[in-house]
């Protein structure tokens, strides 16, 4: 049995990121870039308007105002999109709309709102400095300039720059395909039979959400029987994915064979024991570059399991530099008790009353008490050294979702 930091830097250590593919700008959101993006012109490309309104000379508009207004000659009406074909001459000022380009001479836009046509002619009713209401040429961008860095992540942001420098697509890490397996006589799945003391395979679809949440691609192997020849079968299967995900029989039972047939594949085991509960039952190993991780078989130990090994190497292998959760400090509410030399993993109802942050357990921490799960949005961290948490006292909590982050308001109104 192995520490929880030992176990963690074992699997990380032998993880490296995935290769470049060609992705689309559609199909590289939350992905991380393989390349520098860099500009091939400026953005703007040229002078353009921040307002509707009327290009000027803003010299021509000087002591312009509601009462005494200036009186220019319009000599066009410029569109966004299209270039202007006339140079106002003094007296003179071009209507212009929002984005389109200023025409040379016109070094001011004075906004509609400050304006009235009368036929060809407009009044100005407000003095105009000059660059007001004009976006200058590279004003974003400049050409060669680099905007967005290798090894960064696509945000909506990024997509929509990337479109901006002309990047229809990029190259990105790829996506890790992760297999996932639940294994058990007495499973069926969503949709089957449960007479006969049979239970619905949880464990095939927590897992499977988890590994889509962190972008990967999904292999769904479905439900192994209890002898080695099945698990044989589906294990062979599983070799078409980069990281293999099984849930229970990997425990000491007489039906507990998934230990045994990767061994018998020619798997190299890491390691079969971790010091933590949930989930002390963990094999991690490799089999032909494959990363195996035998996941305990009770819901809650497989989805802290996963949450603390596999989630990291699916990201670690997608390219990111951030693999972990957050973590915040917190005051307990309650006592909690546990056995010195395991670190837990309680799961958690995190709250926050104005500048303090509280945290509770969600009731029964049994690992098969999914409902534990479900009503968490963090994970409380208690080390191997405690044997009592005491109510009041402030623990590290780990962030699980974004719910926490989230709010009913916005918080500046």
């Amino acid at each position: 049995m192995i520490t929880v930091e030992k176990a963690l830097k074992r699997i990380l250590d032998s993880i490296t990121p995935l290769g470049m593919e060609k992705a689309t700008l559609l199909d590289a959101l939350n992905r991380v870039i393989g390349e520098d993006i860099c500009a091939s012109r400026d953005i703007p490309p040229k002078d353009n308007s921040a307002m509707d309104g009327y290009a000027v000379k803003a010299k021509e508009t000087k002591g312009a105002s509601a009462d005494n207004p200036v009186t220019l000659t319009v000599i066009e009406n410029i569109q966004a999109g299209y270039l202007p074909r006339k140079t106002p001459a003094p007296g003179e000022a071009s209507k212009i709309m929002t984005g389109a380009f200023v025409p040379e001479g016109a070094d001011a836009v004075v906004r509609l709102e400050d304006t009235k046509q009368k036929g060809n002619k407009v009044e100005i009713f407000a003095e105009a400095e000059k660059g007001l209401n004009i976006r200058y040429a590279g004003e974003d961008v400049k050409a060669g300039e680099l905007v967005i860095p290798r090894g960064n992540v696509v945000r909506p942001a990024e997509m929509g720059m990337l479109a901006s420098v002309g990047r229809a697509s990029i190259l990105v890490h790829q996506r890790p395909t992760v297999a996932v397996l639940a294994t058990g006589d007495e499973l069926v799945d969503v949709d089957g039979d449960v007479s006969g003391n049979k239970i619905i395979s949880s464990n095939s679809y927590s897992l499977a959400g988890q590994v889509m949440a962190c972008g990967a691609d999904l292999l769904q192997l479905g439900i192994a029987k209890d002898t080695k020849e099945d698990l044989l079968a589906k294990f062979k299967a599983a070799l078409r994915a980069d990281v293999i995900v099984s849930s229970a029989g990997i425990s000491v039972g007489d039906f507990d064979f998934v230990k045994d047939v990767m061994e018998e594949m020619g798997a190299t085991i890491e390691f079969r024991e971790v010091a933590q509960r949930p989930g002390k039952p963990l094999t991690f190993g490799s089999l032909e570059g494959k990363h195996l991780f035998g996941l305990p078989g009770n819901p809650v130990s497989s989805m802290i399991a996963f949450e603390q090994y596999v989630r990291p190497v699916i990201l670690k292998m997608m390219g990111h530099k951030r693999l972990f959760r957050r973590t915040i400090q917190a005051e307990l509410t309650e006592n909690i008790k546990k056995k010195k030399g395991f670190r837990y993993f309680i799961r958690a109802l995190i709250q926050c009353d104005g500048e303090k942050m509280t945290v509770a357990t969600t009731g029964e921490q049994g690992s098969g008490i999914l409902k534990s799960m479900v009503m968490a949005n963090g994970i409380i961290i208690i080390p191997e050294d405690l044997s009592l948490a005491e109510k009041g006292s402030r623990v590290t909590v780990q962030l699980i979702d974004d719910s926490f982050e989230l709010t009913e308001k916005p918080g500046y109104l």
